[in-house]
Order: C-alpha cells, then structure tokens, then sequence
C-alpha cells in the first residue's frame, strides 16, 4: 500500500505532530507499505538526532516557519503551494492523511482525494478556524473565519474518516455539523520506554511544567498559586520550555517577588529525567479552548508516573482522564484559593501523590503507551502495520522515595 502523509513539520524537526506522525511512519518499517511525506523545511524546533524513518520525503521550498503573525501565514501559504506540487507530482497513493498544520492542509488531501482516487483522513491536532476565535485572533462571525470554516468543513465532509484527539475535540466537530460516524476518536501517546518513573525527588513538593506555555494555556490561576505560595519552604516550582506566555509569567514572577526555576525545553530523549523533577505534572488550558486543542503533555507525565495538576474545563480531555484513572487533580481555572488548599495538602499528604502517580502509570500503559496509540491510528487508516513496537510493561511500581 502506498501512504502519503502532508504536515507542515517532521522529522528531523522536533515539533510534536511531526514527531507523532513518525512514530506512526516507522511503525510501518517491516512492512510492504511504502510512505512519502510531504513537508516544509527544518525550523520550528530542535533538531531530532534520531535515524532517519522508513519513509520518502519530499520537502517543499516554502519558507521557514515564522513566529509572529504575518511570518506564519507567509511560512503556511508558502508550504502549502509546495506541497501541492510534491504531493500530485508522487505516485498514486492509496490513503493520504492530511494533519492541520498548516490549517487548510485538509483541502490539500481532499484534492488528492478527488483527483487521484486515494482514501482520506484528516488528523486533527487543532481544530480550525475554532482555536483561532478561542484565542480571540479572528472574530466568530468575521469573513475570514467564515471562509476558512467552510473550506475546511468541505474536506471534512468528503474525508473518508476524521481523527480527533480527544472526545472533547469530537463535540466540537459534530456541533460543526460533521457526522458522528466519520469521527474516530484516537489519543496522543508518549514512548513509555523513553520515559518511564522514576523516585521522587526529596525535599519540597515540586510543581513541574514541561513545554509550550502559549496563548490556549491559563497561566493566571497558577502565577496567583505562586504569589500566595511565595516564601513557603514547602513548595518549589519548576517551568521547562519556553513559548508565547514564557514572558508574561517571568514578568510576573520578577514583580511578585516569586522565586521559580525557569530551564531550557527539554529534548525527547531527557524528557523522562525533567520530567522526573517534579511530583505533579502542571497542565493548563483555557476554558474556551476545550476541544479546539488537547494538551498531549498529559501522556509524558502520567508515563513518568507523576499525576496530573490540570488547571483547566471539567469536560476537557485531561479532567476526564483524570476523573477516569484517579491520576490526578483537576482545578477550574480563576480558582486559586481552591488550588493553593490543594497544594497545602498535597504537602502534607505525599503518600496521595505516589499512589496517584502510580495509577497514572498503570493507566498509560493500558491506554496511551506508543504502541496502543500508534495501533489505533493505524486501525483506522485500515493499514496493517507490524508488530515490532515493545508492548507495554507496567511500571508503576518504580517509584520508591517517600518524600514528596
């Protein structure tokens, strides 16, 4: 079978659709299936060390991807002119998955779709135009926003399936009038053997952050935690990253006399150890962004063996796995007081983060390890994949400091 896959970003970029799209990619390694994939140039991120997948990959001349506003419009109109001539210049696939960077990628695989005779599917990592009004960049009832709906609904209704992240996520887009039936429901992954628990560190309860700290992610509820919490010898907090709210929260921390850790983002293969610094695992989310993102740190906590502190809706992806596995706390953003009694006692009680900590591993490897995720995207492309991906081993069991 023939697979061509169109994302702005792969390997050796370390963004993480690229990186999901490779773990799918070499999956398929031992197998007769042959996979081109269509992406921009190296830019976003580090660079993966990685070898080189099992695929063809053709990159486009687009230009680097830029950060600011008019940088990332010129970088996706670019890229998509690219990938329209690599991806119609290839041999005729038989599926071609369109994912949502840029966000009018999905119309790229409907044309191929069209035009070529291949199957469909478009993995939905954002959902679009609806994060773009969350986030107040477009107006709900703008032409821009209306056009780009209807664009991309247009593909969504042809797709043969549709990928969705996260329930959430398939609310969303049924309420955009897309059937439920074309809808699968898939979660991100982490690599389990890559990151697996480790002892908990001694001395003070470490909140721990790791990665983008961007426009979708409440900051506001924790800085306040932080204020109230300044000075307690109990508590230390630790942000690993960098992204669009990196300054605001370093501003705040300076005004606020707040002492907090800030490092460099960690690379995938010392995620475990960064993760590992921290007893709970920080996951924000703006209220009015549920279901247009899901945040897929989630899963490289709970395959560290920490436990979730999701500040964020209750019907949201990670309050429900939290709900679901017991491997966690969830918190409303704007309620600090509610967070900073948790915290207190949390502090007193660290027995309450191992054993949640511990579920959280338990519930990862039943549910979100990298070979059950991959399988399930690979289940609903109706590809046959290999078996040669290590399946899980709980590890729960791992952790065996008592200080928390």
């Amino acid at each position: 079978m023939k697979i061509l896959a169109i994302n702005q970003f792969f390997w050796p970029d370390t963004a993480a659709t690229g990186q999901l799209l490779g773990d799918v990619t070499c999956a398929l390694e031992k197998s007769s299936h042959r996979v081109t994939i269509v992406c921009g140039p190296s830019g976003y991120g580090g660079i993966n060390h990685t070898p080189h997948p099992p695929a063809t990959i053709l990159r486009g001349s687009a230009t680097r991807f830029g950060r600011g506003r008019l940088g990332r419009i010129v970088s996706y109109v670019s890229f998509l002119v690219g990938a329209a001539w690599n991806s119609l210049r290839t041999e005729r696939p038989d599926v071609v998955i369109s994912m949502t960077t840029p966000p009018l990628t999905s119309l790229l695989g409907a044309l191929i779709q069209k035009l070529r005779g291949a199957r469909h599917y478009i993995w939905e990592m954002d959902l679009y135009p609806d994060i773009a009004v969350d986030l107040g960049v477009l107006g709900p009832r703008s032409l821009v926003t209306r056009a780009t709906g209807a664009l991309v609904d247009w593909s969504r209704q042809r797709a043969d399936g549709i990928i969705a992240i996260g329930e959430d996520m398939k609310a969303r887009l049924v309420a955009r009038g897309i059937p439920a039936h074309k809808i699968h429901v898939a979660e991100n992954w982490a690599d389990g053997t890559e990151i697996f628990p480790l002892d908990f560190p001694s001395g003070p309860l470490v909140v721990h952050y790791s990665g983008n700290l961007g426009f979708a992610h409440d900051v506001d509820t924790i800085g306040e935690a932080m204020r109230q919490l300044r000075g307690d010898p109990r508590f230390r907090f630790v942000f690993a990253g960098g992204g669009s709210r990196w300054g605001w929260l370093k501003e705040h921390c300076l005004r606020e006399e707040i002492t907090l850790d800030f490092r460099a983002a960690s690379s995938r293969a010392d995620l475990g150890l960064s993760l590992a610094e921290g007893h709970l695992g920080l996951v924000t989310q703006l209220p009015q962004t549920c279901g247009s993102v899901v945040p897929s740190k989630t899963y490289g906590i709970m395959a560290a063996g920490r436990p979730l502190l999701y500040i964020g809706p209750r019907n949201a992806t990670p309050a429900r796995i939290i709900e679901r596995h017991r491997c966690g706390w969830q918190v409303d953003p704007g309620d600090a007081p509610t967070l900073v009694a948790l915290l207190r006692s949390l502090a007193e009680n660290p027995h309450q983060i191992r054993e949640a900590g511990a579920r959280g591993r338990r519930a990862f490897d039943l549910h979100y390890h990298k070979a059950i995720g991959v399988s399930r995207i690979l289940e609903i492309l109706q590809i046959n994949g290999t078996d040669h991906l290590s399946r899980p081993v709980t590890a729960g069991a791992a952790q065996g400091s008592d200080a928390a």
